[in-house]
């Protein structure tokens, strides 16, 4: 997968594809032998980050074997999952684990998500079913490799997105599919994240590394920073160089069923505004506008041009006129609203709980039959055991998990460039995306970002003084870096 030299990086092409909404019922067929298990037989996994989310992931995946622990944070790791599995080998870096321990099925990565792709990739050339946590890569180039790479090597893969297990998720698509509501014309959704700290600039002051803690393994192919403890661990999120801030860790759960129930592949333009927004983090509070070209009619329903807006940082969407007085809009997470030529839907976080608007409706609304394959459990473990059942299937029958990367992967490439459009709205203008060549085609040479650099406040005398500091970027080629990272010497660019 590694590009060749003469392509220019403006001009690098990825493949394009409709995202699946999988809908197959009939079960695969199993073989055991060399590259699969016989569902009876146990896959010897392996985690990658395993100080956090990781730690969940793993529980809901004892079916198997826990044979190795990878994490730069022993001290971290030592707290839950290095106590809970003793028998498994423990690593500080991913790639010495690959080299020698050679008895790997599957890997599980729930790092910071400037660390996903990498070890996806590398697990995917051996032959090694993945398990991504959301955000599925911290790029749109690193998601469109991740997609390819698993189609070529035939390997089971699912992103942590467990909602898109749901029964909620279902539910939404069979009512929308079945012309419930009519023609979706826009989408409302929104997060009460971010709850960790955004909108910061660098520190000034370098810290000491704790001892237990491999710093330049977390740094990994990111640009080189000295260390200070507001970066880890978990506060890696606000982080432009780490992390993709409120959009990235939840988009990929709310607009999850926006993206499945449209059948969505590409925008066509995308708009983004926010609180001051800086170098070094990302904004407290974002406001996304998102516009997809119409797509092929369904039997039931058309799916005409939508337009999608994202909230997030406490911002709100307008409250639709069918909720009464105390009623709440989605739950204290986040959700969405389905806006519908013939009424409404609304559901929470994950998707959950959905209903028609007024709330009333439900009273009296006749389900429509069930089209899509229920998962049990989603929420507690059903999302990993389903990609489980996946790696033990021959990959030639095999029923891929539900939001496998062919996929997800689309779902990721919009949310991240939601990331970028945020980042790029000192260009003031409406942004115009080429999904298959991963491009804006209305940026212009001339163009510049204008970017807060530092923002001091002081009373002096009793007088307010204020310090606002900006640095200019070269738009086009501050663009592609963000669109495809180029990554730090001595880690290995995909």
């Amino acid at each position: 997968m590694k590009k060749k030299k003469s392509i220019s990086r403006r001009n690098f092409i990825g493949t394009s594809a409709s995202a699946v909404a999988g809908m197959t019922i009939l079960p695969s067929k199993v073989i055991s032998g060399f590259g699969y298990k016989a569902p009876s037989d146990r896959l010897n996994i392996a985690g990658i980050g395993v100080g956090g989310m990781g730690h969940n992931n793993l529980r809901n995946m004892e079916t198997e074997n826990i044979v190795a622990l990878c994490d730069v944070d022993w001290k971290y790791a030592e707290r839950n999952s290095f106590i809970r599995w003793t028998q498994a080998k423990k690593y500080k870096d991913y790639r010495v684990m690959f080299e020698q321990q050679k008895d790997i099925d599957a890997v599980m990565i729930a790092t910071p998500d400037h660390s996903h792709a990498l070890p996806a990739v590398m697990a995917m050339r051996e032959g090694k079913h993945v398990y991504v946590q959301k955000p599925l890569t911290h790029s749109v180039y690193e998601s469109r490799i991740l997609r390819e790479t698993a189609n070529r090597y035939g390997v089971a893969t699912q992103m942590g997105n467990q909602g898109n297990s749901g029964e909620g998720i279902r539910q939404i698509c069979e009512w929308i599919w079945s012309g419930t509501i009519g023609e979706i014309t826009r989408v409302d959704a929104w997060t009460n994240r971010p709850i960790w700290p955004q909108g910061l600039e660098r520190p000034e002051k370098d810290q000491r590394v704790p001892k237990t803690l491999d710093w330049d393994l977390f740094i990994g192919p990111a640009k080189w920073r000295p260390y200070n403890e507001i970066y880890h661990p978990w506060n890696w999120r606000g982080w432009w160089d780490f992390g993709t801030g409120a959009l990235g860790d939840m988009a990929c759960h709310i607009l999850d069923p926006v993206f499945k129930a449209l059948k969505l592949e590409y925008p066509s333009s995308v708009q983004g505004s926010s609180t001051p927004v800086n170098t070094e983090s990302a904004p407290n509070a974002e406001f996304v506008k998102y516009e997809f070209p119409r797509r092929d009619n369904l039997p039931k329903v058309g799916m005409p041009k939508v337009t999608v807006h994202w909230y997030d940082g406490g911002l709100m969407p307008p409250r639709p006129d069918e909720l009464e007085g105390g009623e709440q809009m989605g739950d204290n997470d986040g959700g969405c609203v389905f806006y519908g030529t013939r009424g409404k839907i609304m559901c929470g976080t994950y998707g959950k709980n959905p209903t028609l608007l007024p709330t009333k409706e439900m009273t009296h609304f006749e389900q429509p039959e069930k089209s899509i394959r229920r998962i049990s459990n989603a929420l507690e473990g059903g999302h990993e055991q389903d990609w489980i059942r996946a790696c033990k299937e021959d990959k030639n029958a095999r029923l891929e998990a539900s939001s496998n990367f062919n996929y997800s992967g689309p779902l990721n490439e919009m949310v991240v460039m939601g990331v970028l459009a945020v980042r790029l709205q000192s260009l003031q203008k409406k942004l115009f995306w080429d999904g298959p060549n991963m491009r804006f085609t209305n940026i212009s040479p001339s163009d510049q970002i204008r970017v807060l650099t530092k923002d001091n406040f002081e009373i002096v005398n009793g007088d307010p003084r204020f310090q606002k500091d900006y640095t200019t970027l070269p738009a086009i080629e501050t663009t592609e870096e963000w669109i495809r990272h180029t990554y730090r010497q001595g880690w290995e660019q995909i």
